[in-house]
C-alpha cells in the first residue's frame, strides 16, 4: 500500500467522523473461558489462546503469559501505526523490528510483599529501522507513532477500568 492508497482508503472515514463523531466510538471486546487447572482461553480474532500462570508463579511455560501479551500487544499497534505513519508521510522502511520488554517483580504478585508492585514496574519499547530516513524524518515517525498508537497511548496515559463480577446458576 502506498501513501495515496491509505489516504483513499482513510478520507471517507475521516469525513464520516468530522460529520458524524459518534459513528467514531467503537466498543473493541475480548472474551475468554475459564479452561482446566489455571488457565484460560482467550478468543483472538484468529485463534484460540490458552492463557495460564507464568513459569514465575508457578506455571509450566507451557501456556502463554497475559503480561507476554500484553507487551506482543503493544508490539503489534507500534508496528502497525509505525507502518501506517511511515506510509502516510513518505518513509521508506526496507525492514525492521520492534520489541517491547517489561520488568515485573513477582513479589507482587504473588503477595510476598506489600511493598513489591502488582504489574510492570517500567516498560522499554525499541525499533530498530532499515532506513535512509533523516534524523529529522525519524523524530516525526517516533513523535506520530506514539501519538496514534492506541496500546501505547492506554498505557502511558492509564484509563479507567470497570469491574463487575456476576453469578449465574449452572
Amino acid at each position: 500500500m502506498n501513501s495515496d492508497e491509505l489516504r483513499n482508503r482513510q478520507a471517507p472515514l475521516k469525513d464520516q467522523y468530522r460529520a458524524q463523531p459518534e459513528s467514531a466510538i467503537l466498543t473493541l471486546k475480548a472474551t475468554g473461558k475459564l479452561g482446566e487447572g489455571i488457565s484460560c482461553k482467550v478468543e483472538t480474532g484468529r485463534a484460540l489462546v490458552e492463557a495460564g500462570l507464568h513459569p514465575a508463579t508457578g506455571g509450566d511455560g507451557l501456556l502463554v503469559c497475559s503480561g507476554d501479551m500484553l507487551l506482543e500487544a503493544l508490539v503489534a499497534c507500534a508496528g502497525v501505526t509505525l507502518r501506517a505513519v511511515s506510509t502516510a508521510i513518505g518513509i521508506d522502511l526496507k525492514d525492521g523490528t520492534i520489541s517491547a520488554e517489561g520488568d515485573l517483580d513477582f513479589r507482587g504478585t504473588l503477595g510476598v510483599s506489600k511493598e513489591a508492585p502488582v504489574g510492570f514496574k517500567t516498560i522499554r519499547l525499541s525499533f530498530h529501522l532499515n532506513t535512509d530516513a533523516t534524523d529529522e524524518q525519524l523524530q516525526t515517525l517516533a513523535r506520530l507513532t506514539e501519538r496514534y498508537c492506541v496500546v501505547y497511548q492506554t498505557l502511558t496515559r492509564g484509563v479507567s477500568v470497570e469491574t463487575r463480577f456476576s453469578t449465574k446458576s449452572m
